[in-house]
């Protein structure tokens, strides 16, 4: 279980956020939502343990990460964005770091190292950006972590490592696992997140399952624009469109659509999804 309490943070002058409150629970893939500089990767790092509060608690299993504390940081793992291009191989990047995590595999992270069409044996400073994200993605996962946080983990990947991802993702993380996904590529993503947190300036705007939102929400391709549209666009093939979900009729959710919907018509969307939980 991770929670966060009032929590704030700001680099210097700049608050980036301010007074958090979110519950994030075990069995989730979490999509972390929200346009460039609202706080998402400072969240994460402050999760990992990176960044303290300045004020507010960060727990994670009753843990504050920027402690520190070794049996925290075993059992999570945090990748980047921009991923470190080290001077050794990809095997000997794996014998040396996995001890780090009781759960690591050495064979495992061969298999996903196969799996991702990376050489064990390659340079890792000269691996091309995509390969050097596989190398780091498929370490992750051989960690066997229960608490994942991956900023832009498709970041760099081709089609077929995207399709690799999702699958090793799913295969590899546990039931109990809490997995926070930052991301801009959500069509990357969006056949393995089942929850989804959006944040705004300072704020977190939404905290809610798929479910929370199918039950509230409509996602349908007309011929025409509906009156009660919450926000539409214009696809090959018809209007892509956010509707209430008064029927309740069950669509499968369109999660740019839906944040999409959050900016034009925030207030309402808020009002409806509140009322479906």
């Amino acid at each position: 279980m991770i929670q966060i309490d009032s929590l704030s943070f700001a680099y210097g002058k700049n608050t980036v956020l301010e007074n958090i409150n979110l519950p994030l629970s075990e069995g989730h893939v979490y999509g972390l939502l929200g346009e460039n500089g609202v706080g998402k990767t400072t969240l994460l790092t402050l999760l990992a343990g990176l960044k303290a509060p300045k004020t507010g608690s960060v727990t994670v299993d009753g843990k504050a990460p920027a402690d520190r504390l070794p049996s925290l940081l075993a059992d999570q793992f945090y990748l980047p964005d921009e991923v470190l291009s080290l001077r050794q191989s990809a095997e000997r990047f794996g014998r040396e770091h996995g001890a780090f995590w009781p759960n690591f595999r050495m064979d495992k992270y061969y298999d996903l190292l196969k799996d991702f069409e990376v050489e064990p044996a390659q340079l890792m400073n000269q691996m091309s950006a995509g390969q050097l994200k596989k190398t780091w993605i498929a370490f992750g996962l051989a960690c066997h972590a229960k608490y994942y946080y991956m900023d832009e983990p498709t970041n760099g990947l081709d089609i077929p490592s995207k399709a690799q991802f999702r699958k090793a993702l799913a295969r590899e993380t546990a039931d109990d696992s809490i997995v926070i996904l930052s991301t801009h590529q959500v069509r990357d993503l969006e056949d393995i997140i089942d929850s989804i947190v959006i944040l705004e300036a300072r704020a977190v705007a939404v905290n809610a399952s798929l479910d929370q939102i199918s039950r509230a929400f409509r996602f349908e391709t007309l011929d025409t624009v509906s009156p009660d549209a919450l926000y539409n666009e214009m696809i090959p093939g018809g209007i892509v469109q956010v509707l209430p979900n008064d029927e309740g009729v069950e669509t499968k959710v369109n999660i740019e659509a839906f944040f999409n919907a959050l900016h034009a018509s925030r207030e309402r969307v808020i009002t409806l999804l509140s009322n479906r939980k």
